[in-house]
């Protein structure tokens, strides 16, 4: 009896190591941001490292603008991101997001690398598309969604 409880118990956790071991190495899909999907431009390049920026020039609306910030680049504060803390820079020029650059964002895991070398061109992009804070998260990158929403919210405050 304890024979057959021993091996059921070791059986019950063989599987969830090998169900770990497979879940950790999926690569996530993250869906980009319905404002984007209509978009003519193909999505920026991505490139591996601790900063990702993004040059905004194809981006960006072809309407007019009100001019609503003050020309010059903004630090937001640093916001977390549950796996860590993301923090943006945004350049406004003619009133306008021209550029929007990550300082910081989650890259200690090989998952938060993958997810969030997909997600960021688009965030960024999303950003100088909506003009605002106000951008639509990505599905499978919600953290550093809403805590990019949060730093970019906080920079144009002070625009």
């Amino acid at each position: 009896m304890v024979m057959k409880k021993f091996v059921l118990i070791l059986a019950v956790l063989g599987i969830f190591v090998i169900y770990s071991a497979g879940i950790r190495h999926q690569v996530p899909v993250l869906k980009k941001p319905q404002s984007l999907i209509a978009s003519s431009s193909p999505p920026p390049t991505t490139k591996s490292g601790s900063t990702i920026s993004s040059t905004g020039s194809s981006a960006a609306p072809q309407h007019a603008s009100s001019g609503r910030y003050k020309d010059g680049t903004y630090t937001g504060s640093v916001a977390d991101a549950y796996y860590g803390n993301v923090q943006v820079a945004v350049t406004i020029s003619g009133g306008r997001i021209a550029k929007v650059k990550f300082l910081q964002f989650p890259n200690t895991h090989s998952t938060s690398v993958i997810i969030n070398d997909q997600a960021i061109p688009y965030l960024q992009q999303e950003a100088i598309q909506a003009q605002s804070s106000n951008i639509q998260l990505i599905t499978g990158a919600t953290f550093t969604s809403q805590a990019f929403a949060q730093s970019l919210q906080a920079a144009l405050s002070r625009a």
